[in-house]
């Protein structure tokens, strides 16, 4: 099998406010046009990007859209644009209800995968989306990116069920609050080493309805260590992910082998 070329992923750290989709929209393109000029080939947002995280549930009820609205449709079109793909958090309306969602969009705008969180965190959450029912896996230019949202990524037993499905690289939108270091300081590295995967790790930064946001979105790479690491203003951080360093990271810490070799129940 050859190897496929590194590749180079951003990560866009959102000033958090009140704004309509159309304005959140226009950002996305200034920040998928700051990406692309640095070269990245995948663009990652944070939780709920498309209408913001507070609100719950009367203002995410009322600005959820199907994976195929709107909003998916304008973030498709600036993908073709700048030619980078995108993980894009929205409230997705489907079937009467509403999931926390991260659309997956190819380069080309075409649909790659569609996450729907899985660890719903607190009453608020729970009281305002469904739950989702599996961890997403998909390709990009022959890297296997798997999305986990927020709360997913604090459970290792989601990414490593991603890790065993072939993710590499973990795509994770957030909405962190600054009570909570520990997790984008030291979980998210955390994750990253037991698992030999990149992560790109996208936060918002700034204050909204009453939450006030940690900034620290990040890329760390499969040793456990920041790649690139933002501090509280808003800004895209780009860094370059690279197979090789997957392989010698598993390598010299076999974890997903030698797991094999523990008792089983």
């Amino acid at each position: 099998m050859i190897e496929p070329a590194p590749l180079t992923v951003a990560v866009f750290q959102c000033q958090a406010c009140d704004e309509d989709a159309t304005a959140r929209l226009d950002r996305l393109n200034a920040a998928a046009r700051q990406g692309a000029e640095w070269g990245a080939r995948l663009l990652v947002t944070p939780e709920v990007f498309v209408s913001g995280y507070g609100g719950m549930p009367d203002r995410i009820h009322a600005r959820a859209e199907p994976a195929n609205g709107p909003s998916a449709q304008r973030a498709a079109a600036i993908a073709r644009e700048h030619g980078i793909a995108i993980v894009l958090g929205y409230p997705e309306a489907a079937d009467g209800i509403v999931y926390n969602a991260a659309l997956c969009i190819g380069p080309d705008g075409a649909t790659l995968g569609n996450h729907r969180k899985l660890g719903l965190s607190g009453t608020d959450e729970q009281a305002t989306y469904a739950r989702g029912d599996a961890v997403t896996v998909f390709e990009l230019e022959g890297h296997r990116i798997g999305v986990l949202i927020c709360y997913d990524v604090e459970f290792p037993e989601l990414a490593r069920m991603g890790t065993l499905a072939g993710a590499t690289t973990f795509a994770v939108p957030t909405a962190l609050v600054s009570r909570w270091p520990v997790v984008a300081q030291k979980m998210i590295p955390t994750r990253a080493l037991e698992n030999g995967v990149f992560i790109a790790y996208a936060n918002y930064t700034g204050s909204e309805d009453g939450l006030e946001y940690l900034g620290a979105s990040c890329i760390v790479d499969p040793t456990g260590e920041d790649r690139t690491r933002a501090h509280r203003e808003e800004a895209v951080i780009v860094a370059t992910i690279e197979p090789s360093a997957v392989a010698a990271a598993r390598a010299t810490l076999p974890y997903l082998a030698d797991r094999l070799t523990l008792p089983q129940s």
